[in-house]
């Protein structure tokens, strides 16, 4: 099972991407679920949401505590949250900012799978808004190759209707294109 941890805050689409990774992941041909994790709910309060991919059904309810990949939407909670804890030391970190780790102070994290991406930025740009969770699943879908950026696309399709749809699926693309050929989980 490859077990994904979004961390973000009210109003960026956490929740959203959890989602629309799962659905990803059917589309893909396999199991998934997603489930959001609340403090306060209000806007700009610190969110998290889970999604699990697996091949067999999966039981399990519980928050993840040990995830595989690790999706950062806001970077201002790297040293606000303890947004690593239980990152397994071959996990994969995505994190929304043009920034590197060095200038992130993150930079002695375990693992060597840290990528950047100016979600944000991609997301003005396509949608006029910086709304990061579709770019974001563009970017983690080249970067682990944990599901396929056709099936991200269609998940995308499936949540939203028309310009919006398109713009999100143009914005996934360019994130996905800008991270490169997947890697595999």
């Amino acid at each position: 099972m490859f077990e994904v941890r979004i961390h973000g805050r009210g109003g960026q689409g956490v929740v959203t991407a959890a989602e629309l990774l799962s659905v990803a992941a059917f589309l893909d041909g396999r199991h998934a679920q997603a489930f959001p994790s609340f403090g306060s709910e209000r806007t700009g309060a610190p969110v998290v949401a889970f999604c699990r991919i697996g091949e067999r059904p999966i039981r399990t309810r519980e928050p993840i505590a040990a995830p595989d990949a690790l999706i950062i939407q806001d970077p201002t909670l790297l040293h606000q949250v303890d947004v690593f804890g239980g990152l397994h030391e071959d996990g994969y970190v995505l994190i929304n900012t043009a920034r590197g780790p060095g200038e992130l102070g993150i930079d002695t994290l375990a693992t060597e799978r840290i990528r950047t991406l100016p979600a944000s930025e991609i997301a003005r740009e396509h949608l006029g808004r910086p709304l990061p969770n579709a770019v974001l699943l563009g970017g983690f879908a080249a970067q682990t190759g944990a599901v396929a950026i056709d099936s991200v696309e269609k998940a995308i399709r499936e949540r939203f209707t028309g310009a919006i749809a398109e713009h999100n699926v143009a914005a996934a693309r360019a994130a996905f294109e800008l991270i490169g050929e997947p890697a595999h989980a």
